[in-house]
């Protein structure tokens, strides 16, 4: 059998917020939803599933894959938002991007403060 990546349940102050925050990033269309859950559908069924727990958040980290052209506009839509973003993972490079892997990359926060990886080539 082969192992593939389904969902992951994503905390978030206000989920609704948080779902419409990465459609717009990615340009994705709406998810069907229910229960205590607003969906984000990414490629192959994959699901981000933002929920509201009665707890303080911990910071998590998610790294997503895109292609070079989605990249740009990944960019371009954390710049139009005025959002802070970094080339590195230790936030010293603030405003840059990186060449990591032979591609590019950066990191930033989401509404929730999670902390967030867009890049276009994988590590292995």
């Amino acid at each position: 059998m082969t192992v593939t990546f389904n969902h992951t349940i994503i905390a978030s102050k206000d989920k609704s917020a948080s779902a419409a925050f990465y459609r717009e990033l990615f340009e994705l269309p709406e998810a069907p939803s229910w229960g205590p859950f607003a969906n984000v559908q990414l490629d192959e069924g994959v699901l981000l599933q933002f929920a509201e727990p009665p707890v303080d958040i911990q910071m998590q980290h998610y790294a997503f894959l895109v292609d070079d052209e989605l990249f740009v506009r990944c960019l371009a839509f954390v710049e139009g938002r005025g959002i802070t973003y970094w080339a590195d993972p230790q936030l010293k490079r603030k405003g840059e991007t990186n060449t990591e892997h032979g591609g590019r990359g950066f990191y930033f926060f989401d509404p929730a403060g999670h902390a967030i990886e867009i890049i276009t080539r994988p590590y292995l």
